[in-house]
């Protein structure tokens, strides 16, 4: 018979939750008082309240000796919040850009150092390009991955840099990749001060494709919003013309609907 999964609970696990519980009613609680409303040991309240305060899930006041919780549950909050309603608000936006452009969208998030595909729509007709939802992909060769790189906070593109692109591990997909690490570096600066990315069959031959970068309420970069078409159809011109402001429009209104600052550029 299956066991319970309350049986592999560790109970100093459970208590410390149960110390980051007892701030949903009060702003602030001393380990006495604590203590005495969890019916533990001062020591233990102690013990755990210190290891939530080294890793900044509460913080202790310095004129009361008393603790709030820290700037690691506002974090993780937000985590939650951008999990639940990019998917939400991302499909209202990827059905618009699709219906407006007839040609796909995609919304791209960076996964350690690949990106996957979290949601698209495929447009009708013959000649369309396809979707790829959970799917992983080289940042260096599509417009996703070049926005998440190249718009998102320096340390990840740092990161990028030290373990991929310096280490020789650019993959060369088609014969208009990028695969000098130098190069790309300028390349995705560039991409960085225009706000958008093109890939001109740089991942797949006979595919092009926009992207622009979405932000959440704290100004940090969550997702890349993209449209994608077959370069029989649209070709440069088109691409940087026509999609890649439309894409940049687009990113900029699930921005706000993420709760991002409205700025000059955003209001396209």
């Amino acid at each position: 018979m299956q066991r319970a999964k309350s049986e592999y609970a560790i109970l100093t696990v459970t208590n410390a939750l149960r110390v980051l519980e007892a701030f949903g009613a009060d702003e602030m609680l001393g380990v006495t008082e604590l203590a005495k409303r969890l019916h533990l040991h001062k020591n233990n309240v102690f013990r755990i309240l210190a290891t939530l305060e080294e890793k900044g899930w509460v913080e202790q006041c310095a004129d009361t000796e008393r603790y709030r919780l820290g700037t690691a549950c506002i974090r993780l909050g937000h985590a939650f919040g951008r999990a639940r309603s990019l998917t939400r608000h991302g499909r209202v936006v990827l059905d618009a850009v699709c219906r407006e452009t007839n040609e796909t969208a995609h919304l791209a998030v960076l996964r350690g150092m690949n990106v996957v595909m979290l949601d698209g729509v495929q447009a009708a007709g013959p000649l369309v390009t396809g979707l790829h939802l959970g799917g992983r992909l080289s940042p260096h060769c599509t417009a996703v991955g070049k926005v998440l790189l190249g718009c998102g906070a320096p340390e990840t593109l740092e990161r990028y840099d030290r373990e991929v692109a310096s280490a020789d591990k650019l993959p060369k997909h088609t014969e208009r990749t990028i695969v000098d690490r130098d190069k790309l570096i300028e390349h995705l600066q560039q991409v960085r001060v225009q706000g958008y990315a093109l890939d001109l069959e740089e991942c797949a031959p006979g595919v092009v494709c926009a992207a622009a970068p979405v932000f959440d309420a704290t100004s940090l970069l969550v997702a890349s919003l993209a449209i994608s078409a077959p370069a029989s159809r649209v070709d440069r011109e088109q691409l940087e013309c026509q999609l890649a402001p439309r894409i940049a429009a687009a990113a900029a209104q699930l921005s706000r609907r993420l709760g991002a600052p409205i700025t000059r550029d955003s209001r396209l």
